[in-house]
């Protein structure tokens, strides 16, 4: 089966979501969408110590708040939910790992991680917004 696509919306809405939670001092150490090949899916990743600190209810609730006042900033009627977003600690695997080959500083950049290893583990598709 051919991999879905993640296309200019999805980034858009990542970033514009990125922009939000920076707006309202949302901690956001890590942001990306990366592809699960196990789902097939395109997820959007955030980082963040509020994870650890308040716990994931209080961290899902503060990303699904903004949500609604995203739709007005893109252009296409473009819907992003909870469906299609992670929110993890600062220590999650995945950050950890990717934090040994990708820093960024804290503004919010667009770099496509694709078909690489790192430590032995295979990342087949990253689009990458920040990662401290």
């Amino acid at each position: 089966m051919d991999k879905p696509t993640l296309v200019d919306a999805d980034m858009k809405a990542g970033e514009a979501l990125l922009r939000k939670l920076d707006k309202v001092k949302f901690d956001v150490k890590a942001a990306l969408w990366f592809y699960m090949p196990d789902s097939e899916e395109w997820r959007l990743f955030f980082a963040s110590p509020l994870f650890d600190e308040k716990g994931p209810t209080k961290t899902y609730e503060k990303v699904q708040s903004l949500l609604p006042r995203l739709k007005e900033e893109l252009e296409q009627d473009y819907e992003l939910s909870l469906q299609n977003i992670s929110v993890v600690s600062p220590n999650d695997d995945l950050i950890k790992l990717l934090k040994t080959a990708v820093k960024t500083g804290p503004g919010i950049f667009h770099i496509r991680f694709a078909r690489n290893v790192i430590n032995n583990v295979f990342i087949e598709d990253a689009y990458i917004y920040r990662v401290l």
